[in-house]
């Protein structure tokens, strides 16, 4: 027996749970992959299983002759996925729902918008309606991508919530790798949230046309990656099956990924798939990587004396002392532009460019713009890496700072976020985290119209980072945020920072920075964002008293209520 059905619980036909989820079933009911029964070398190799969901790209990698998978079977060949105990035991196949499981996680394969409607079916019917009431806050999700919530009445510990790709054949490469990062993150964000356990039914849906085979090889390829690089920090992954038809896939393609013993893993030699991925399980087209030759007709050394320290997938971002601020760009994703050589030698020659006509910035204080403009392809996967990095991580300390926090809607009733230039303590703050807070948070903003409100009251004398970080964090906001800002709504501001702001207009974004719009009291302000829609510091309130004198202006200190003197 390949898989345990449920073994405590009422079943109705083929073996299949019922709907009433009123069991629990726990990993030592479920035998593990290294301790099934295995089959004889006959029964491998004549399984044919379901034809009706084969698929002739992956045709059946058991099913072959005697002859064919004997002691020759290696032809001198090394096995991709050699035998290891440990891994295996780490995984298990079982036939159910995964919500009847009591593991760490369990993963819902679901839209962009984490509707209910879209989710796996039975997830949110055995959780209760905590868990789409908590779905609703999270500001969806990309594909590819995963976010976590709580488990509500599901005997799991937290629900890991992944959107899988559309298929088309002619974007077959693409979906793979999205599919392929589907897992993945879910893995990652086990591991983020002190998780070990983990039960993933089958991500793709057939809403969605992706084929199950090649959907099956993708995903047991991803975890056996992700296995050999983290198995300390991992103690069970269950792959879960609904249907007859994933589970004699599963049965089938499981001993190529995870071998038992010599023969499976000889066998799996000359019957897995010619491309199996790269070291992450992702599919790898050579002809898109990034080509390190030397360039036909490269320009001298000393031409390029800032790119001498650099690598050939980071000249096109920005200096290399930025805080690791581009560790997440994926240089593979900039290679699908063009061809890598016509690519690279482009990029030489606009970094030198850009690095000659902005040195001057950089000598009056206002920090390093040099470097090319990102194209819309790189900006895209600069924000969805450091997105994916975003949600992958606790940041509630960035949040307790309340530097950057939502407040209501503005008079033309877009969403308003809110700046706090005095909150904004560089000395003491994490400005990697920082940004991807601030990804993190601009993200359900950012799709559609919206305002920022900056209250630069009492923050002339903090210490602000210089343009240059400011270039890079618009970079990885993307050119939808620089689409949908309508304005940013300026409160107390300085004669340097409004000196600032035209630098900024004239070096790093000419039209976000031609939105901001200047309020020298608050009751200016408030004929833009009403005061019922902002949480303000009472710092604030003090702030527009000493400056403005008090004209026109009267603060209640105990309800802080702003009402205009008669």
């Amino acid at each position: 027996m390949m898989y345990q059905a449920v073994p405590t619980a009422t079943t109705s036909r083929g073996g299949t749970p019922t709907e009433s989820a009123d069991y629990v079933v726990t990993l030592d009911q479920i035998p593990r992959w290294s301790d099934v029964e295995q089959r004889s070398s006959s029964s491998l190799e004549g399984e044919t299983g379901d034809p009706a969901h084969s698929n002739p790209r992956y045709a059946n990698p058991l099913a072959s002759s005697s002859s064919e998978a004997g002691g020759s079977g290696r032809n001198g060949m090394v096995s991709k996925f050699p035998v290891d105990h440990e891994i295996n035991s780490k995984i298990y196949l079982w036939r159910g729902e995964p919500w009847n499981l009591e593991v760490d996680a369990v993963v819902n394969s679901t839209n962009e918008n984490l509707d209910e409607a879209h989710s796996s079916p039975g997830l949110h019917a055995a959780a209760g309606p905590g868990l789409a009431e908590q779905c609703a806050t999270l500001g969806g999700c990309r594909t590819g991508m995963a976010k976590v919530t709580n488990a509500y009445d599901l005997p799991a510990r937290r629900v890991i919530h992944t959107v899988g790709p559309k298929y088309a054949v002619k974007y077959h490469t693409a979906a793979e790798n999205a599919l392929s990062h589907c897992y993945r993150s879910c893995l990652e964000l086990l591991i983020d949230n002190g998780l070990q356990s983990i039960a993933m039914d089958c991500i793709y849906t057939e809403a969605k046309n992706y084929p199950r085979e090649p959907a099956a090889h993708v995903a047991i390829r991803t975890v056996r990656r992700f296995l050999e690089k983290q198995k300390d920090q991992i103690s069970a992954v269950v792959f879960c099956t609904t249907t007859s038809a994933d589970t004699e896939i599963y049965k089938r393609l499981l001993p190529l990924y995870f071998p038992r013993d010599e023969h499976e893993e000889e066998v799996a030699i000359s019957k897995l798939p010619a491309d199996v991925g790269d070291e992450n399980g992702e599919t790898v087209i050579d002809e898109r990587k990034i080509r390190i030759q030397a360039l036909p007709n490269k320009p001298p050394v000393r031409s390029f004396p800032a790119l001498v320290e650099r690598s050939a997938t980071d000249h096109a971002l920005v200096r290399r002392n930025s805080n690791h601020l581009d560790s997440y760009l994926d240089p593979a994703f900039m290679s699908l532009i063009k061809d890598p050589d016509e690519r690279r030698k482009e990029q030489w020659e606009k970094t030198a460019q850009a690095q000659s006509g902005f040195n001057f910035v950089k000598l009056l204080g206002f920090g390093d713009l040099g470097g090319p403009p990102l194209s819309p392809a790189e900006e895209y996967s600069l924000h969805s890496r450091y997105l994916a990095k975003a949600n992958s991580l606790n940041l509630s300390e960035i949040a307790e700072m309340k530097i950057v926090y939502r407040g209501g809607v503005d008079t033309e009733g877009h969403p308003v976020m809110v700046v706090v230039g005095a909150h904004f303590l560089l000395r003491c703050l994490d400005l990697e985290r920082f940004v991807l807070y601030v990804i993190k948070e601009f993200e359900p903003l950012i799709q559609k119209p919206y305002s920022i409100v900056y209250f630069h009251s009492a923050a002339s004398l903090q210490v602000q980072p210089d343009l240059g970080w400011m270039k890079r964090l618009q970079q990885i906001l993307g050119r939808k945020h620089q689409r949908n800002l309508q304005a940013i709504y300026v409160l107390h501001p300085t004669f340097h920072l409004k000196a600032t702001i035209v630098t900024m207009q004239l070096f790093v974004d000419n039209v976000v920075w031609k939105k901001v719009v200047y309020a020298d009291r608050l009751l200016q302000l408030f004929k833009y964002v009403p005061r019922e829609q902002l949480t303000i510091p009472d710092f604030v309130f003090q702030h527009d008293l000493e400056v403005n004198g008090g004209k026109g202006l009267i603060v209640d200190p105990r309800t802080k209520y702003v009402y205009q003197r008669p």
